[in-house]
This record gives C-alpha cells, structure tokens and sequence, in this order.
C-alpha cells in the first residue's frame, strides 16, 4: 500500500454498512468492513480483527469425526447430555490439564463455547428470585457481552485494569452486597488483554462466590496458554489456574476452537461442578418442573435451543481429548506458535511507537500469546481505528470488550508467515507518517 485510503473514502463505505461510528463495531462488522476496504484497495490487508485458529486442526479429530460419519452418525441425533465417551475423556481431560474432579454427567456439550456461557447466563438470571443481573470482569470477549442484552438479561461490568490483587475483593464486593448478581463471567487468560488472574485473585472471587451464592462462570477457550510456564505434561504441575479450587459455584466452559483449532465444527463443553449440577432451585422448578441445574440446563435450556450438539463433531472432541490426556497429542506444544507471532508482532507495533495497554500481572509481564492490547500515544479509538484501516490494518477497539482504555486488540492468530509480517510492519509505517 503506497498511501493511506482517503478518509472520504473510508466514510463512504461506512455510510453503505450503515455504521455511524466505527469504534462501535462488533468483532464480525470490523471484519467485514476491513473485507469490503481490502476489495476495495486491491491488496492485502493485515488481518488482526478476528480469532481464528491459526493452525491446522488436530488430524486426531479429524480422523475420529471422519469415522463417525462412516458409521451413519450423521443421521442419528446426538444425546442431548453428550456422548459417554465425550463426557468420561473430558472429565479426565480437566482432571490432566486443571486438576479438579469433574464428574462425567456435568460435562456437557455444546456448540461451541459461546453456546455454553449464553446458556450459563440465562439459567443462572432466573434460578433465584431477586438474582437477575450477570457481572462481567472486563475487559472481555465482546459476544460475550451481548449475549445479556439479546436475551434481556440485565448485565453489569467493570474493567479490572485498577483493581488487580486485593482491590478486586473491594470492587467486587460492591456489586456483589447489592443482592441483585447471579453470576460473574470473566476470561482466563484473558481476550483480548492476555492478563492472568493470579491464584490470590481467585480465590476472592471464589470466595465471594461462596459468600453471596453467585456462579462463576470460568471461559477457559485459552487453556493453558499462559506460556510462562509448561502445563503440557498431562496429571503433572502446573496446572491450569482455576476458581474451582475455590468454590463450588462454577461453570468452566472449554473450547475445541483454540484448544484444538477445530473452530468450523463448533463444539466446545461446559462443564458444571458436583455441587452445582445436583442442586435444587424452587424457582427452576415453578418455572420448569425441574429444580436441578444440571437437568435443567440440559433438558430444557439447551434441548430447546439446538437439540444437542454435533453428533460427529462430539466424537472428534472426545478423541483428542483422550489422545491429550494418554500424552499421545501435546496440544500445548502445538499452542506455542501464537506466542512466537506474538513476541515478533509486539516488536514490531513498539518499534513503531505504540506500547501496550495491559501489560502486567500485578508485578509479572503478561504472557506472549494469542492477544495482546496496544495504544499508540493520545489517540481516542474511533480516531485510531479509522487511522489504521486507511492504512491497511484492521483490528477492534478497546471499548467494545468492556475496557475503559484507549487501544486496539490485537491477535497474531492470522500472522502466518514472514509475507504477513513484513506486511504489517509496512502498514504501521504508513500509519505513523498518517497522524505523526
């Protein structure tokens, strides 16, 4: 690209998409409108919008989804609860990888972990009179958001950026004493920031669960991708950070998307604890005529929305989940490509001037992996989102994933070869010499 698109330009595809702002954009109009400006310019774009896998899909679910097919699958509907061998794997998956003891009926398919939380979130808002609003710890994974305002869920968020270690306690317990939460959804590592909740930080937040009866709703689509330390060896420390080691009041919901890269088939699990699944809710069962949550969620909340998931797809997910856990699959091994393209990436956007938005622990530099966050000078993000895509590069704001900063998410997850990184390094230099 010799020269950034005219801002006229740029305007003018807004106004046929119809967006009035584009620092308001969802993950997928970004997307679109960074398509519709590459057709427009005639060249490549560099593409750090949207997470898709970026490596191929595990050949292990590949082969077992194949062989399910084979044997006439496609033509029986799933068990709504999952196949047995989808639940026993899982459950010795998160025993391997998490360490925490899951029993194989709470583990429970669904299409992709998106399906999971929505369903979480819907559930939890009507299992308690008076407990009708989901808290967001942002910022956070933007769909995960909307899902609250699609169903007419009330939803609260705050962005954690001040309130890390034992402040989190205070900021929490603000919502929390108002009575009014039925549960708290956070990501961990974190989309889009990387950031990790640190074991002291969990257990406030499992405590607080504990104390106020709120579920937590734990998004592991990132699991063990902190890459300051190997948790490849399955039933060996360390282990996947987790609340569940701090209270019973949890979903933890897992994705084959990053896990595995097997994001076109959409299956992901949620998976309820022992406690929570056999405990009885009165309003669950006025409402229903089932007080159980595990039943619940299953026999009504999700067999009404898709009856099941992917029958094929649950066998896939089964086998590498199996073949992780025996060692015979290191899915971690194949996770760290996103930390290189990180590490080279990140080097590239400092040289160019910016510097990231969330870069600490507490005290610990965060981890390179699949996001990161940056911000370059005093820019507002309308102001650096439009200067970007008129210099090719598309990305989203800061503010549509519940953050209070200025920046942009970046994701490495289409950051392929040396082609895409000379690419990008072209683009942030056409975009320094646009604002200066």
């Amino acid at each position: 690209m010799d020269k950034p698109i005219e801002k006229s330009e740029l305007y003018r595809i807004l106004a046929e998409m119809d967006i009035d702002d584009v620092s308001r954009t969802s993950i997928r109009q970004c997307q679109m409108l960074g398509n519709k400006l590459e057709e427009l310019q005639g060249e490549p774009f560099s593409h750090l919008e949207i997470g898709v896998p970026g490596i191929p899909a595990c050949p292990i679910g590949i082969k077992a989804q194949e062989e399910a097919l084979n044997k006439g699958f496609a033509s029986i509907y799933p068990p709504v609860q999952g196949i047995p061998e989808l639940k026993k794997n899982a459950s010795r998956f998160i025993k391997a990888f998490i360490d925490v003891d899951i029993d194989p009926k709470g583990i429970v398919p669904t299409v992709g972990s998106m399906q999971g939380s929505m369903t979480s979130i819907l559930e939890c808002s009507q299992m308690q009179p008076g407990k009708d609003t989901i808290l967001y710890i942002c910022p956070g994974f933007s769909a995960h958001g909307r899902q609250p305002d699609i169903l007419g869920i009330k939803n609260l968020f705050f962005d954690v950026y001040e309130y890390r270690a034992e402040s989190l306690r205070d900021k929490l317990e603000s919502y929390l004493k108002e009575g009014n939460i039925a549960a708290i959804l956070y990501s961990n590592p974190n989309n889009p920031a990387w950031i990790c909740l640190s074991e002291e930080e969990l257990a406030i937040i499992g405590d607080l669960a504990n104390k106020y009866d709120v579920v937590i709703l734990e998004d592991m689509a990132y699991l063990c991708m902190d890459f300051r330390k190997d948790m490849s060896v399955p039933f060996q420390p360390p282990f996947q950070s987790t609340v569940a080691r701090y209270t019973d009041n949890y979903v933890l919901l897992l994705s084959g998307s990053k896990i595995f890269s097997y994001a076109g088939e959409r299956i992901g699990i949620a998976c309820i604890s022992n406690k929570l699944f056999e405990r009885e809710y009165p309003a669950l069962k006025e409402k229903w005529g089932i007080g159980r949550f595990g039943d619940n969620f299953i026999l009504n909340y999700l067999y009404v929305n898709t009856s099941g998931t992917s029958h094929s797809a649950q066998y896939a997910l089964s086998a590498m989940l199996e073949a992780s856990t025996e060692g015979r699959y290191n899915f971690v091994k194949e996770l760290r490509e996103y930390a290189i393209r990180a590490h080279k990436s990140r080097q590239l956007f400092e040289e160019n001037g910016f510097h990231l938005v969330y870069d600490k622990d507490i005290e610990q530099t965060i981890s390179d992996g699949f996001f990161y966050t940056v911000e370059y000078k005093t820019l507002g993000n309308r102001e650096l989102l439009e200067a970007l895509l008129r210099c090719g590069i598309i990305a989203i704001p800061l503010n549509t994933t519940g953050s209070g900063q200025n920046g942009i998410r970046v994701c490495v997850s289409r950051l392929g070869n040396e082609e895409d990184f000379k690419r990008l390094d072209e683009h942030l230099k056409l975009f320094v010499k646009l604002v200066g």
